[in-house]
């Protein structure tokens, strides 16, 4: 008989944790699944920039290279790499729609897109520069947010490297040593 209760004891501990693992995967998943978007923040102060619902690949025969990469969930999408006049590098993921500041007016000069006019794309929180708009180039120089949401023909490319997900942040919080048990 002594021997089974600490048997009993330990089985009960790997049972356990066994379910406690299984709630933990299963609740996870609900938190990035089907039901809910992922988020991409900036990098800079934590603003909620874009979600993967809205990304949309824009192909650029300017584009030095591209991939697909693992950046949004599980959801593979293609990065394009371009290199402005200055020669700085930045690989890009573009958006339908995206959160972001944008500095009119459109500059048709240097444009990674033909046919395509840009501005600079700035976090509204923090200023920081996150990416670029663009719009047709016959449009005109300056539009208003509204005219540039609505349509199908705008879109955004942002600097992976500026931007981070919003499920990998929430694990880089830390909890106080007072609210551990």
């Amino acid at each position: 008989m002594r021997l089974s209760v600490p048997l009993f004891g330990k089985m009960y501990g790997v049972v356990y944790v066994c379910v406690w693992l299984y709630w933990l995967f299963v609740s996870c998943r609900a938190c990035g699944g089907a039901g809910e978007d992922d988020l991409l923040l900036c990098r800079s102060c934590g603003h909620e920039i874009a979600s993967d619902s809205d990304a949309r690949f824009i192909a650029s025969r300017l584009a030095l290279s591209h991939r697909n990469n693992t950046i949004i969930g599980d959801k593979r999408v293609p990065v394009q790499l371009f290199e402005n006049p200055q020669g700085f590098q930045f690989e890009v993921v573009t958006f339908r729609r995206a959160d972001v500041f944008k500095h009119w007016p459109a500059d048709k000069h240097f444009t990674w897109y033909p046919g395509y006019s840009w501005t600079i794309a700035t976090c509204p929180r923090c200023s920081a520069h996150l990416g670029w708009a663009f719009q047709p180039s016959e449009w005109p120089n300056t539009v208003t947010d509204a005219e540039f949401e609505e349509s199908e023909q705008t879109f955004v490319a942002l600097i992976i490297d500026r931007l981070l997900q919003e499920n990998f942040a929430s694990t880089l919080l830390m909890t106080p040593k007072s609210f551990r048990s």
